[in-house]
């Protein structure tokens, strides 16, 4: 029975109230300014333990707003990150010594590029399968370039980002105005991008940068200890963060991704936006395939860029990204890079075939996609009710 039915019903039930006079006067009051509760029996009216269980609740209350300022999904991976690393670390003493980690750091950095950019394209409710073969286009553009004229690292970088920019357009370009679904326009331009790179470089190797100090800054230099590669995705990683979380333009990608046809309402220009973050997938894909020169020293169509899409992906899903848009931030797929990087290097020290590192990455991003659906409260296909 409810305070409204038993105030209907005749009164106030017996010891209820200290005092009526008051209006406001409770057992709980009249316990607190000193004075009895009528029909208490000189009882409080604060049950025996009531505040302790208060002050838990209290504590529980702060610990979940602290876990969920967190992120729950950003906790988890934490600790299969330390488990990952623990573990390896046990079986080989090696694999935790400094120059290992250089070694995960420089491999995290490439694919790390990619999910970060991954990322902002999946919070907009879209998808580019395209970006590992944008890495080979700009990996051998930058170094045909540097080699045409004259070993001018510079311009190769800046060719290669004006490469992936104009192929990040063509993506947006195909979606908007051809009116394609994302995923069926960036698996086509994933084999047209890996065709133009092999074209281009007549399926071989391309140039030399390994003794250019450009190339060798970026790839083996280092400012405060730390290498230069590091530098770099942390730079990009901030600046990513910043766009989503602090800007207008952000808030707009979450909005699309969210609902688009509420965005659209809104007088967001939907068509500019994805134009926009498929060109900005373009250019960043572009900064990686020119790290990539330089840690390879050669320009090459292929070997170092396959499979980076699938990793990106699996990186931003299983950070917390809802594959479906309007959710999803830098620091879930920044620590799910990592730990992919680790297990990836991991089991290369282990002597593991390196194929079983694509088991465990579609089986990682199969228990991704099914963890958001669990969540989402979506039905399986196929499966009773």
């Amino acid at each position: 029975m409810n305070a409204n039915t038993a105030t209907a019903g005749g009164g106030v039930p017996e010891g209820a109230a200290g005092d009526t006079t008051g209006g406001t006067g409770s057992a709980t009051e009249g316990a607190t300014t000193g004075g009895k509760s009528a029909g208490a029996s000189g009882t409080s009216g604060i049950p025996a333990g009531a505040d302790q269980v208060g002050a838990a609740a209290g504590r529980g209350e702060r610990i979940w707003l602290l876990l969920r300022s967190v992120g729950g999904q950003n906790l988890g991976l934490t600790g299969a990150l330390v488990l990952v690393l623990t573990l390896f670390g046990w079986l080989n003493p090696a694999y935790l010594t400094w120059a290992n980690i250089k070694v995960i750091g420089d491999a995290v950095t490439i694919s790390g590029l990619l999910a970060l950019v991954q990322t902002v394209v999946i919070i907009c409710g879209a998808l580019d399968i395209s970006v590992g073969s944008q890495v080979g286009v700009a990996s051998v553009v930058s170094a045909m370039v540097f080699t045409s004229t004259g070993g001018n690292a510079l311009l190769g970088i800046a060719a290669a980002l004006v490469a992936g920019l104009l192929a990040g357009l063509l993506n947006g370009a195909v979606i908007v105005f051809g009116r394609v679904n994302p995923v069926i326009a960036t698996l086509a331009t994933l084999a047209a991008y890996k065709g133009v790179a092999q074209l281009l470089s007549k399926g071989a190797a391309q140039g030399y940068v390994s003794n250019d100090d450009v190339f060798v800054f970026l790839a083996n230099g280092s400012i405060a200890g730390i290498p230069v590669l590091l530098w770099v995705l942390a730079a990009v990683t901030l600046a990513i963060h910043l766009l989503l979380k602090s800007t207008d333009i952000g808030r707009n990608i979450y909005a699309i991704g969210g609902n688009d046809t509420a965005a659209r309402l809104a007088g967001i220009d939907i068509n500019k936006y994805l134009i926009a973050v498929y060109g900005l997938a373009g250019v960043v894909a572009a900064g990686a395939g020119v790290l990539l020169t330089a840690r390879t020293g050669f320009g090459h169509p292929v070997s170092g860029s396959e499979g980076l899409e699938l990793k990106a992906i699996t990186a931003a899903a299983l950070g917390g990204c809802l594959l479906a848009g309007g959710k999803g931030g830098v620091g879930g797929t920044l620590l799910a890079i990592t730990l992919l990087g680790a297990l990836d290097n991991g089991l290369t020290v282990q002597g593991v075939n390196p194929f079983w590192q694509n088991v465990a990455q579609g089986a990682l991003l199969v228990v991704a996609v099914v963890i958001q659906k669990r969540r989402a409260g979506e039905r399986a296909v196929g499966l009773p009710t």
